[in-house]
């Protein structure tokens, strides 16, 4: 990863599926607190794994090419 990061705030597209792995996920990895209530914030570690994806799978090279682009 090359420069300085800045966080964007985007609306995207997930399958109910993903979205309920991800939750299911966290919740298995997280646990209940002692009343039993699961603490994680499940919006900011969707967009860590998105953020992560996103880096691993060389995101900036993909919007270097134009052809990647629908306007």
């Amino acid at each position: 990863m090359s420069g300085d990061m800045v966080t964007v705030r985007v609306n995207i597209d997930l399958s109910t599926n993903t979205l309920q792995t991800i939750v299911e996920t966290l919740k298995r990895l997280v646990g209940p607190n002692q009343k039993g209530h699961f603490r994680v914030d499940t919006a900011e570690k969707t967009g860590e794994i998105i953020s992560r994806f996103l880096s691993e799978s060389d995101f900036e090279q993909y919007v270097e090419n134009p052809e990647n682009y629908s306007v």
